[in-house]
C-alpha cells in the first residue's frame, strides 16, 4: 500500500540560491504556512551579506550547509534530499524516486540547468556546475600538465584566472575572450594581464566551505546536478596542477579564436590516423604523451591531459514535462509571465529552470545569472504569497535594469543596462575611457541618452550609471567629455 502524501502549501524543488530564496522569502511572509524544500544535492545554498549597491546592483555571498545543518536553524522549513520521479499537476502531486509524495497547494520549480557538454559521454569531458563536479575536477587537475577549456562565458572566464602550475589551451568560438560579459576592447583590457601571476585577493572568504562528502559521507555525481555555482564558487578551493608541486612554471595560457572542437582522439586513434599535434607556443610539453587530443576547425590539434567543457548550461525541467502541458521556450525553459507563473495553474518557476515571457522594460533582459536566480525567486516568492491570499503584487523594480557585479581576473566588473547594445537599432555610439591596468568603463548612448555601461575596476561610477539610464537624461551636453576624469560627473546626476 502506498504512503499517503504528504500535504504542504509550498513546495520548492531545489537547493540552489533560486530554491532556497524562494523558501526564506515564502518563509517570511507566510509564517503560518506549511513549507517543504526538496534537494538533489546533500548541500543548499544560502544568500548571505546580501548588499544593495544601488537601487538595483546588489552584492551578496552564498553560504553552503549539509541540509540537516540548514534543517536545524529552520525548523519551520521540512527539508528533504530527494530525486523526483513525475510530477502530476492535475492533482497537485509530486513523486519521488524512493516511493515518498508531496501534495501541494504553489509549487515554485527552481531545477537550474545541466551543463551542456560538448561531448557528454567522454571520459576525458568534464563539465563544471556544482560543487560534485568542482571536486572532480579538482582531482583531475592535481595531476595535470595542461588542459582545455572550452567556453567563454563567466565559468571559463574564471577557471582560466585561477588555474596555476598548469598549462591551459582556451578554446573560445569568438573572436574575443569573455565575449558573453564584454566587448572586444573590454577584452583587450585583460588580454595583457592573462599570463600574469594571480594576484592575491583583496580579502579572505572566511565563511565554511563545505563539500558533498561533507554532507553524505561520500563523492558522488548526482544523477540531477546540484545547484549552480554562485559568487566566488573558487575562493578557497586549490586550483593548481602538476607543475605547482614544486616546479616553476606558473600561468601559462595559450588562446584559440574563432574555434570549436571538431573532434575528441585518444593516443591510438591520432597513431591510426597518422594525426600529428599541433605544438602550443612557449611550452615544453609538447614533447609529452597525452592522455587525450582535441581536433579543432582551424585543423589544429592539440594533446592534454583532459578537457573541461564550460559551454553553458540547458534548463533542467525533464522530469516535469510528462503529462502536463506546459509552455516552453526555444531554449527549453519553462515559459513564466509576469508573475513567474508557468501554463499551468499554481505552478511558478524561477532561476535558471525558466525563460522569462513577459514584455520586458527597455533595459533589462535574462541572462542565467546567480544574481537573476535570486531576484526570480525572491519575486516568485511575493507573487505566490500574494495568490494564496488574493492580493496582488507589482512587478519587482529588479526587472528595470538589467544590473550585475563579479570579478575577472581580480577586477571589478559591473554590467548596467544595453552594455553591450544588446537589441538596439542603429545608430547608438560607444563613450570609451581606458586605462592601462586599472579601469575600462564605456558608455553605450543612444539619441544622448545613456542606455548600457560596462566598468571595469574601481570606477565608482555605478550608481551614476544607473540613474541615467533609469532616469534617461538627456546628456548631450556632454558628449564624451561625460567621462573625463577631470569632470565629477556624480555632482551632476547623482
Amino acid at each position: 500500500m502506498a504512503n499517503s502524501p504528504i500535504e504542504t502549501t509550498y513546495l520548492i524543488i531545489g537547493g540552489g540560491i533560486a530554491g532556497v530564496t524562494c523558501t526564506e522569502t515564502l518563509a517570511f511572509l507566510s509564517p503560518e504556512e506549511s513549507i517543504v524544500l526538496l534537494s538533489a544535492s546533500p548541500l543548499i545554498k544560502a544568500v548571505t551579506n546580501l548588499v544593495k549597491v544601488t537601487k538595483v546592483l546588489e552584492t551578496f555571498d552564498i553560504e553552503e550547509k549539509p541540509i540537516a545543518d540548514y534543517q536545524k536553524a529552520n525548523e519551520r522549513v521540512q527539508m528533504y534530499h530527494k530525486f523526483i520521479s513525475r510530477l502530476d499537476t492535475a492533482h497537485h502531486e509530486l513523486y519521488c524516486e524512493d516511493g515518498t509524495s508531496f501534495r501541494y497547494k504553489k509549487l515554485c520549480i527552481c531545477t537550474g540547468g545541466r551543463p551542456n557538454l560538448i561531448l557528454p559521454d567522454n571520459p576525458f569531458v568534464i563539465g563544471i556546475r556544482d560543487i560534485e563536479s568542482v571536486e572532480v575536477f579538482q582531482k583531475k587537475l592535481s595531476n595535470a600538465r595542461r588542459i582545455a577549456i572550452v567556453g567563454n562565458g563567466g565559468i571559463a572566464t574564471e577557471l582560466v584566472y585561477e588555474i596555476e602550475g598548469c598549462e591551459v589551451l582556451w578554446i573560445v568560438k569568438d573572436e574575443h575572450i569573455s565575449h558573453t560579459f564584454m566587448d572586444a576592447a573590454a577584452a583587450r583590457f585583460f588580454l595583457d594581464i592573462v599570463n600574469n601571476k594571480k594576484a592575491k585577493p583583496d580579502n579572505v572568504v572566511k565563511r565554511t566551505k563545505y563539500t558533498s562528502a561533507d554532507a553524505s559521507g561520500e563523492t558522488t555525481i548526482s544523477k540531477m546536478s546540484g545547484s549552480a555555482l554562485g559568487p566566488d564558487w573558487h575562493s578557497g578551493l586549490t586550483m593548481s596542477g602538476q607543475f605547482g608541486k614544486g616546479f616553476s612554471v606558473s600561468h601559462h595560457v595559450h588562446i584559440e579564436y574563432e574555434s570549436h572542437v571538431q573532434t575528441v582522439l585518444s593516443p591510438e586513434e591520432m597513431q591510426e590516423r597518422k594525426k600529428e599535434a599541433t605544438n602550443v607556443p612557449n611550452s615544453s610539453n609538447d614533447e609529452a604523451d597525452w592522455q587525450v587530443y582535441v581536433e579543432l576547425t582551424s585543423g589544429k590539434i592539440y594533446g592534454c591531459d583532459f578537457i573541461v567543457s564550460a559551454t553553458g548550461a540547458v534548463p533542467y525541467v525533464k522530469p516535469f514535462l510528462p503529462g502536463n502541458p506546459f509552455e516552453l521556450s526555444k531554449d527549453g525553459g519553462l515559459k513564466v509571465n509576469d508573475k513567474m507563473e508557468t501554463s499551468v495553474p499554481d505552478v511558478y518557476a524561477a532561476g535558471d529552470c525558466c525563460t522569462a515571457s513577459w514584455e520586458p522594460a527597455p533595459h533589462w533582459f535574462q541572462m542565467r545569472l546567480w544574481s537573476q536566480a535570486r531576484q526570480m525567486a525572491y519575486y516568485a516568492a511575493k507573487c505566490m504569497a500574494a495568490s494564496l491570499t488574493g492580493e496582488e503584487v507589482l512587478m519587482d523594480f529588479c526587472f528595470e535594469l538589467f544590473a550585475h557585479v563579479t570579478k575577472f581576473f581580480n577586477f571589478k566588473v559591473v554590467l548596467l543596462g544595453k552594455y553591450n547594445a544588446q537589441d538596439l537599432p542603429p545608430g547608438y555610439e560607444y563613450y570609451v575611457r581606458y586605462t592601462k591596468d586599472l579601469e575600462y568603463i564605456k558608455l553605450v548612448v543612444a539619441e544622448g541618452k545613456v542606455q548600457g555601461a560596462l566598468l571595469i575596476g574601481e570606477t565608482d561610477l555605478e550608481e551614476t550609471f544607473e540613474n541615467l539610464i533609469l532616469n534617461q537624461l538627456d546628456i548631450s551636453q556632454f558628449g564624451e567629455n561625460i567621462l573625463d576624469p577631470n569632470i565629477a560627473i556624480d555632482d551632476y546626476f547623482d
